[in-house]
């Protein structure tokens, strides 16, 4: 954010917050209702003395299966995630759980602190349950029952939520907005050094560090410059350009230039197109920038695992407005594009929804996103750039967004749209206007990648238009 920006951000919040409030409590859109369900649990029946003292089960993209388990006291699930993103497997209310698990990792899960009883199972990533994985596990006595005084343990009816509560969580999480946390990503990069011939030198570090995603919630982040999103690098059509890479990671890496055009020796796919770069080696991608590109960066080995938890960052060739033309001097579906447009901010909005990282917007979950802070009249632009697994409609509240170029090359038909569909690996880039003074919601419409029953997190944020 700039210096400009930035103060007119803290002139703002105060009374922005409190419109956002007003809005979502108003009935805003963006508010669901919170612990609904898609059924009860099974109800507690009598066990068998031969239940099982073993179980398999499997966790994937987003179901647990089987979601009904009848298991002997004392017994054990061996829990195996066979999904493309990390997931575990907890017993709700008991502490009983195992670790987050990677694509084909496995647990043995020890159930002898549960007494016999029906109990909830679910993933514990934001968004997971509600999105269908959860389950039944009843636990039987070694009598082949199940004790009415243990048959509780269920979640599930209307009966078991205390509504006051989930309305002042949402309340609570809203005015928490936004939230100061250490680190921020996106950063511009200035090169290290400009050589004679103009070549433009940048240096990415790939390590592991600490990541606050959001008050209070640390995780271990694999990144750039101990940044999530890496640093920004930004570059002019024509530009040489020389990136080193140091390996500080505990294995080995690549940098692929997503949208870039770059030689095939450069591409960054090892050991298809380079060798690996080893943990403590470094490598120099030298290439020419030789045209407008809205482009990233990542890992492209095992970016199964390394870009859910931070290895991306956004790769910039030429300007908006220039390079990358805008819509101007034209009417679309009935609105008239002025013919000439200051563009106030150009803001990179890097969407994520797995891993470390979870659900986020550049690197951070709500309330820790950053608020778009503009004046009444303005016009900016937003790069979406979605580095997750699963696709992502953003939705800017009331005000359209004007879709004027698809993983950087200029539509020749722009159109208007409220929500627009971002797919992982591509990137749109909008044009808005702000019309109408207010805090307004901007989120994805996935709805559990923006709520939870502990109120709004993930991938929110606000655009506060202060009043002309």
């Amino acid at each position: 954010m700039s210096e400009a920006n930035e103060e007119r951000t803290m002139g703002a919040i105060a009374t922005a917050v409190v419109a956002l409030v007003a809005l979502v409590l108003s009935g805003g859109a963006l508010i669901v209702a919170a612990g609904a369900t898609t059924g009860a649990p099974a109800a507690p029946t009598a066990g068998s003395s031969t239940a099982a003292k073993n179980v398999s089960v499997n966790l994937s993209e987003f179901d647990i299966s089987p979601g009904n388990i009848e298991i002997a006291v004392g017994g054990t699930l061996s829990v195996t995630n066979v999904g493309a993103i990390d997931h575990d497997l907890a017993i709700a209310g008991s502490g009983v759980g195992t670790p987050m698990l990677a694509n084909g990792q496995s647990y043995d899960l020890d159930l002898s602190d549960l007494e016999p009883g029906v109990y909830q199972m679910l993933c514990t990533i934001p968004g997971h349950d509600s999105a269908g994985m959860t389950g039944t596990l009843t636990v039987v006595g070694e009598d082949g029952q199940v004790p009415d005084e243990h048959a509780d343990h269920a979640v599930g009816g209307a009966d078991q939520y205390d509504w006051d509560a989930l309305d002042a969580a949402m309340h609570d999480s809203i005015v928490a907005f936004p939230a100061e946390t250490e680190g921020l990503g996106n950063q511009l990069l200035e090169p290290e050094e400009v050589l004679d011939d103009g070549t433009k030198v940048f240096r990415l570090v790939a390590s592991i560090f600490d990541w606050e995603t959001e008050p209070g919630r640390v995780v271990e982040a694999w990144g750039y410059n101990e940044q999530v999103p890496g640093p920004m690098i930004k570059v002019d059509v024509g530009d040489n350009v020389r990136v080193i890479v140091d390996n500080e990671l505990p294995m080995g890496t690549d940098v692929h230039w997503h949208g870039v055009r770059v030689p095939n020796d450069q591409d960054g796919v090892a050991p298809l197109t380079q060798p690996l770069i080893e943990s403590g080696e470094s490598f120099i991608y030298e290439f020419v920038a030789r045209e407008p590109s809205i482009g990233m960066y990542h890992a492209h080995h095992h970016g199964q695992m390394k870009l859910p938890n931070g290895m991306f960052g956004v790769f910039q060739i030429g300007d908006v407005g220039e390079d990358i033309p805008l819509p101007t001097g034209r009417t679309i579906s009935g609105k008239d594009i002025p013919d000439e447009i200051d563009i106030v901010a150009e803001i990179p909005m890097v969407l994520n929804d797995a891993g470390n990282i979870g659900y986020s917007i550049n690197g951070k979950g709500w309330p820790a996103t950053e608020p778009i802070v503009v004046d009444e009249g303005d016009w900016f632009v937003v790069h979406y750039y979605n580095e997750g697994l699963q696709i992502h409609p953003m939705h800017l509240h009331q005000m359209p967004q004007l879709v004027f170029a698809k993983d950087g090359f200029a539509l020749d038909a722009p159109q208007w749209e409220d929500t627009v569909k971002v797919a992982p690996g591509e990137r749109y880039s909008v044009l808005v206007q702000a019309t109408d003074p207010g805090a307004w919601a901007f989120h994805c419409h996935i709805l559990t990648h923006a709520e939870r029953h502990e109120g709004m997190f993930g991938m929110v944020t606000a655009l506060i238009v202060n009043e002309a």
